[in-house]
Parts: structure tokens; C-alpha cells; sequence
């Protein structure tokens, strides 16, 4: 290769330019001009001139299918103008399929394109019907990221064999697990949840010493290597979650039942055992193919009304658990673990799938309880397994979180000041201790959401990898995923893994080489999947308030341009803009300093974080976009 070829990644930015790096040097951008792309899109693979800043060959495309809606053009021609803005130009459809008709969402291929000057052709693999239509949107929204739903007939088969025989195999199971079908043991879980991933037990040693068990679905009992549900399974990566819907990792009959920690049924699993003194002391540990039986399935509510009411079922059992968790959840932050919280909310739909009711989540004791104990577990089992291959590099699968980057947390702190807050940055990073306190501030001024929501934007993200570098945010210096394998496919390998290490054992190079490439799979699969979530979020919340045009709402100022403000709504947390041209009363001016539009003649201040009274004057459901006035 020629010293002025360098192949990378190509993202399109702001106004169709492209931005190239490479893993060698991702915080190094070369920036590309869209006359310059020569047919290049969005996370491509390509190769660059970097004395002519061009793009000279794309060497592989991150995508090919993509999800628009069919226009007519001047010309009499039909195109395809895609969902994703990344994708900045229409499609051609050369010959499209009877019956497709303007207004239509489609799924299509992507065709021949050798002249970035024309229009790139596309071949439309699938109608999906009317645009704006629930099922068509929600369609849409993962067919546009490449997620699968279906499960292939050979797999629902494969997972249909296991149902025949397993009960005999669990009865042959039980002679070689430890048994904790005698020991207290419950799930608590959302109301919703249909697949129990974990189950806590809990014994008491002596007045201040317990035992407590964190019990996790044995996946990998039931999902073999190199079978066709393993195939299924490590394509998909990860369950997704929509508003409407659960597209599973494994079929329902793994997910929901086999695998499943049901109340008042014996089920396999893998367990870290911890005796715990109530000071939070860990006395001592124990990792291991298990057998328990779950007492009583909680959800979240059920279990914190007993624990509020201070009696109940289980009180005692959950009283002591939800004391030994804070001491952990102190230790945590103590050792600099960040505390990000942020507003989430879910929907209430009606038969046809539209919006009837917002509900807010709340976070209560068990829910932290429970969070608590998976991180303790997740920490432990990366330890031991880090101790059992030495520490070298590719042996095993971790959930790593990088220092932020020093130009995000500048602009952080831009971000920040103009609300009152002075981020301390030094050595080119900040302190853990003075991000909680800063937080901490936010929250008593209720604008937690909005400053919580840019500090995760200004850090790096959680990814999976084989090599430790730690997790920074939670600081932990080993963390890893082996909570939730009926819903991630990287605990899935994690306990295969840690199998291998408690037999004493080493993983084959087949093996690790397998896992080194699954883990950038997975995390590509959970970016797609969380940004599929974050979508029909959006839709629903729009759909929501599109019934609400012409009322007020409070809301909170969530950016500042010279263009307008951004606000969120109280109601569906729903952010949309307040146009420039609707402030009618004075000329008003971005100051970007502070962040503000300032009116020129009555000196009027927008600043962000300000909380202030819009009306609702139009809900674009297709284009999920909001626009607001300001009520004086």
C-alpha cells in the first residue's frame, strides 16, 4: 500500500461530509467533502488519499439494505427516499415491483452506483405498506438496523428437540451440581419480564454472616458451540427491546421457559456465591454449574411495598439483602464509581398499538438491590477469570469502559458552565468523586436529566473486548457480563469460559479467535439494538403528543442554538424545537458563551436549563419531530 493510502472508517457528519478514522488513531479525523465520497456511506469500510483527502476504493459497506418511502420524481421516475439521513442521497428504482405505489415504506438493496455523480440504484426486496401505520413504522425501524426477527424453521426445531428431553436431563443434572433447592430463592423482575435471567438465594451462617447466591440461567447447558441455535444465537448478539415488543436472542421456548428462572420449578444454573458479612466484607466466594428451585417470582413492586411496609413475605430475607446492597452500592462510589441516573419512560398502547398512557419508570431500593448484586457478580467472575489466564490479553470476554476523551469533556465543561457548574478537569481527565458531587447538585435543581444526558454523551462507550483495560465508569479494574445470557450472546461465551477455568483448563485458539471476532459483532448488535429502542421511543412519543397540538405543557430548555431553543416536555419527555422566527416579541440573539438567546431590545434571557411554559403547535409523526411555542 502506498504511503498515502490509509484504510479506515468513513462516518458522514454535518452537512454530507465524511469523517475517516482509523483504529490505530480514532481520536485522529480527516475529514472528507461530500464531492469527495465517490459512492461512500456511513460506517463504510474505505480507503483514502490522505494528500487528496478523497475516498479511492471502498473496501467494504457497513450496510446494503436500507428503509425509505417511495416518491415520484419530475421525471416520471420512482425513488426511495431513505430513513436514515446518513444515507444523503434517493434511490433509483429501476424496475420496481407491481403494486408499489407513492407513499409506500419499502425495504430495498442496494444496486449498481458506479458514478457518485447519479443516483445509486436500488432493488426493493419488500412493501411494507403505508408510512405513518404502526406495524409499518415499527417494521421499519428494525429492518433499517439489519436486526433479525424470525427465527429460521431448522432453529424453532433445534429448540424444540431440547424441550422433548429436558426434564430428564435436569433430573440427571442434579448428581453433579450443587443443590440449592432447599435454599430461600425468589426473582424479582419488572412486571412485564418474561424471562427470569437471575435469581437471588440467601442463608444466613451466623447473626452477621450470610450466604447469598446470585443464580443465573445455564444458557450454555442447553446452547451448544458450533450448533444451529449457537449460529442463531451469536448472529443475533442480543434480545431487543421495543415499545410494542421483545424480539428474543433464543426462541421462546429457551427464553421464556427452559432457560427461564420460573417460581416454583427446578431449573439449572450458574452461580457466584458469596458469604457476606452485613458490614459488606466478603468472606469468601464460589463460582459453579448449580440446580435451585425459585420460591417466589417479585416483581419490583411487589418486593419494594414489602420492604417499605416493613413486613411481608420474605421481609427479613429482602430487609437484609437491600442492607448489604447499599453498603456494596457505597463501596462502589467510595472506589469512584459514577452515579448516572436518567429519566425513563415507557408506554401504555392501545389494540392498534397507539400510545393511551405515559408511565414513568421509577428506580426504587430493589431495583438498585438487584443491580447491586449483578454488578458484584460481574465483577468477581472477570477477576477470577483474569487471575485463571494469567492476565493475558484475549482469554477471556470483558465489558470495558475507556477515560473520556479530553475534547468531549472540554466541551462538557462548556456545556456545563453557562448552568453553573465548574467540571474541574486535570491531567486531561476528571475526578470520579467531583462528576458525583456535581451530579449530586443537578439533581437537588432538577436538571438532572439534562446534565446527566450530556456527561454520558461525553463519555466513551461501553464496549465488549478480550482485552482488560477496566471499566472506568463503574471503576472497576475487571467487570465483565455473565448476568444475562438468555438476552446477550457475550455471557453466553463468558460462561463457557469461566467452565473451562474452574476445570482447571485452557480455551482452544480456535476457540478465543472465535470470541475475539464475536465480541465486535456484539457490540455493533447492541448499538443497533439500543438505537432501534431510542427510535420507537421517539415514535411513540410523538404519535403521543401528536393528539395534544394546541395545549401547554412545562418543560425544560435542553439546547440553545442560533436557530432556536431544543425544549423537553414534562409529559412524554418529548424534546422538540422552538423556532427562532416563533419569538415574536424582540430580535433575539445566540450568545454562545452562556448559551442563551437574548432578546435585543427588552434584554429577555433563554438560557439553558430554564424551565418555561411552551404550546405544542405541530407533531410530525413520520418525521418524529416536535415543534413548540413559547407561552409567555
Amino acid at each position: 500500500m502506498k504511503n498515502n493510502l490509509l484504510e479506515g472508517t468513513l462516518k458522514i457528519g454535518f452537512k454530507g461530509r465524511g469523517m475517516f478514522t482509523t483504529i490505530e488513531n480514532p481520536d485522529e479525523v480527516i475529514e472528507i467533502e461530500p464531492e469527495e465520497l465517490n459512492t461512500a456511506m456511513h460506517r463504510d469500510t474505505v480507503e483514502i488519499d490522505t494528500e487528496t483527502k478523497k475516498v479511492t476504493r471502498i473496501v467494504s459497506r457497513y450496510k446494503e439494505q436500507f428503509v425509505g418511502v417511495v416518491y415520484k420524481r419530475d421525471d416520471g421516475r420512482l425513488t426511495v427516499i431513505p430513513d436514515d439521513r446518513k444515507a444523503y442521497l434517493p434511490f433509483w428504482i429501476k424496475n420496481p415491483p407491481a403494486g408499489t405505489n407513492v407513499g409506500d415504506k419499502v425495504i430495498l438493496k442496494l444496486g449498481n452506483w458506479p458514478d457518485p455523480v447519479e443516483l445509486p440504484e436500488g432493488e426493493i426486496i419488500k412493501n411494507l405498506g403505508k408510512q405513518g401505520v404502526h406495524e409499518v413504522e415499527i417494521q421499519s425501524i428494525v429492518a433499517e438496523r439489519g436486526l433479525p426477527v424470525d427465527f429460521p424453521i431448522a432453529v424453532d426445531e433445534a429448540a424444540e428437540k431440547i424441550a422433548e428431553t429436558w426434564k430428564a436431563d435436569l433430573e440427571e443434572q442434579v448428581k453433579t451440581r450443587r443443590d440449592f433447592r432447599g435454599i430461600t430463592t425468589f426473582t424479582i423482575d419488572p412486571l412485564d419480564a418474561k424471562d427470569f435471567d437471575d435469581a437471588l438465594s440467601i442463608r444466613e451462617i451466623s447473626p452477621d454472616l450470610y450466604e447469598i447466591g446470585i443464580h443465573i440461567a445455564d444458557v450454555s447447558h442447553y446452547v451448544r458451540p458450533e450448533t444451529i441455535l449457537d449460529g442463531e444465537s451469536s448472529k443475533r448478539a442480543t434480545s431487543i427491546y421495543l415499545v410494542d415488543r421483545t424480539i428474543p436472542m433464543l426462541p421462546e421456548v429457551l427464553s421464556n421457559e427452559i432457560c427461564s428462572l420460573k417460581p416454583n420449578e427446578d431449573r439449572l444454573a450458574f452461580s457466584a456465591v458469596f458469604e457476606i458479612t452485613t458490614e459488606g466484607k466478603i468472606k469468601n466466594e464460589w463460582f459453579g454449574k448449580t440446580i435451585i428451585h425459585s420460591d417466589k417470582r417479585f416483581t419490583y413492586e411487589e418486593a419494594q411495598e414489602i420492604l417499605t411496609a416493613g413486613t411481608g413475605l420474605y421481609f427479613d430475607e429482602l430487609n437484609t439483602m437491600n442492607k448489604i446492597a447499599k453498603i456494596l452500592r457505597a463501596q462502589n462510589k467510595a472506589a469512584g464509581a459514577i452515579s448516572f441516573e436518567d429519566s425513563e419512560i415507557k408506554f401504555k398502547l392501545d389494540n392498534e398499538g397507539r400510545p393511551i398512557e405515559v408511565i414513568k419508570k421509577v428506580r426504587t431500593d430493589t431495583n438498585l438491590m438487584i443491580e447491586d448484586f449483578m454488578l458484584l457478580a460481574n465483577r468477581k467472575v472477570a477477576h477470577y477469570a483474569h487471575e485463571k489466564n494469567d492476565g493475558k490479553d484475549h482469554s477471556f470476554v470483558y465489558r470495558i469502559h475507556d477515560t473520556p476523551n479530553i475534547e468531549k469533556l472540554q466541551s462538557l465543561a462548556v456545556f456545563l458552565k453557562p448552568l453553573g457548574y465548574d467540571l474541574k478537569i486535570e491531567n486531561d481527565t476528571i475526578s470520579a468523586t467531583d462528576l458525583n458531587e456535581l451530579l449530586a447538585q443537578a439533581e437537588i435543581k432538577e436538571q438532572s436529566h439534562i446534565i446527566n444526558r450530556a456527561a454520558v454523551r461525553a463519555m466513551a462507550k461501553a464496549v465488549y473486548s478480550t482485552r482488560n483495560i477496566g471499566h472506568w465508569g463503574l471503576a472497576f479494574e475487571y467487570y465483565t457480563h455473565f448476568t444475562s445470557p438468555i438476552r446477550r450472546y457475550p455471557d453466553l461465551m463468558v460462561h463457557r469460559l469461566l467452565e473451562i477455568y474452574l476445570k482447571g483448563e485452557k480455551p482452544s485458539e480456535k476457540m478465543l479467535t472465535a470470541v475475539s471476532r464475536q465480541v465486535i459483532h456484539s457490540t455493533d448488535m447492541e448499538i443497533r439494538a439500543a438505537e432501534a429502542e431510542r427510535e420507537s421511543i421517539k415514535f411513540k412519543q410523538v404519535e403521543f403528543l401528536a393528539s395534544k397540538v394546541g395545549q401547554t405543557f412545562d418543560a425544560i430548555i435542553s439546547g440553545v442554538t442560533e436557530w432556536g431553543l431544543f425544549v423537553e416536555e414534562d409529559t412524554a419527555k418529548g424534546e422538540g424545537m422552538v423556532r427562532l422566527s416563533t419569538l415574536s416579541d424582540d430580535f433575539y440573539e445566540f450568545d454562545e458563551p452562556s448559551l442563551s438567546l437574548i432578546g435585543r431590545a427588552n434584554k429577555k434571557r433563554y438560557r439553558l436549563g430554564d424551565k418555561i411554559k411552551v404550546k405544542l403547535l405541530k407533531a410530525d409523526v413520520i418525521k418524529r419531530q416536535l415543534d413548540f411555542g413559547i407561552v409567555e
